[in-house]
């Protein structure tokens, strides 16, 4: 309380007081971002796994009311991950909290990244190519062809605003052929509208005549530089 609304240094006092809270879990692990929690554990069955997690919340919760936190348990959400090998049928065990009960999700989003069970990144990339076309048919009125907002400017609007909207999650998940498919020609018509070239102008020469990386590069760039950011990180 008492600091700016939207300032920097609420979600970082805010971290440090509930940082009892991030505890030590054998085969698991216990992350946030500011006030949204997450909690993933690992054994040789659904069912091991619900009563973990089951377990945890109870010692998280217990924690959190000694220094005033509760959670607002109606909207947690349950997924169960499964392995590529795994051969049996998927689990829709729910867990129980507080009275309330959650059956497993098909799709769960976090912090912008949308899982799905068995990892597959096509809901993900789908999703981020629907807001990015959204966000280009708005500012793409801003210059018309041969008229408006001036080519370099194009660019940078193309660079710093559409790129990380379409590529976000790419240092984590990779898009599979079908979400690049439709990234690529998302991406070309992006380079077009930058650069007013013909629509018959072939694809190899956009991204140069744009200076616009191509998607596939650029997301293979963020998944190499994100073990960097991680390892080049403080304790």
């Amino acid at each position: 309380m008492g600091t700016p609304q939207g300032s920097p240094i609420s979600s970082l006092i805010f971290l440090l007081y509930v940082a009892p809270l991030h505890m030590s879990i054998p085969r698991g692990l216990l992350v946030s971002y500011v006030d949204d929690f997450s909690v993933t554990v690992a054994s040789p069955s659904y069912r091991g796994n619900i009563r973990r997690l089951q377990s945890l919340f109870s010692n998280i919760a217990t924690k959190g009311g000694e220094i005033g936190v509760s959670f607002s348990v109606p909207e947690t959400e349950l997924i169960h991950w499964r392995t590529p090998g795994q051969r049996t049928p998927p689990s829709h065990a729910p867990i129980e909290l507080e009275g309330h009960l959650f059956r497993p999700s098909q799709v769960v989003r976090w912090l912008g990244f949308w899982f799905t069970p068995s990892f597959n990144t096509a809901h993900h990339y789908r999703h981020r190519l629907s807001l990015a076309q959204a966000v280009f048919s708005f500012i793409k009125h801003l210059s018309s062809p041969g008229a408006g907002v001036r080519s370099f400017l194009c660019q940078r609007v193309a660079g710093g605003l559409l790129l990380p909207i379409l590529s976000y999650g790419a240092d984590l998940l990779t898009p599979n052929h079908a979400a690049l498919r439709g990234m690529n020609g998302f991406w070309h018509r992006v380079q077009r509208w930058t650069t007013n070239n013909f629509f018959s102008t072939p694809t190899s020469i956009l991204s140069c005549e744009a200076c616009l990386p191509p998607i596939i590069s650029y997301c293979r760039y963020k998944r190499r530089l994100a073990p960097l950011r991680i390892a080049c990180a403080p304790p």
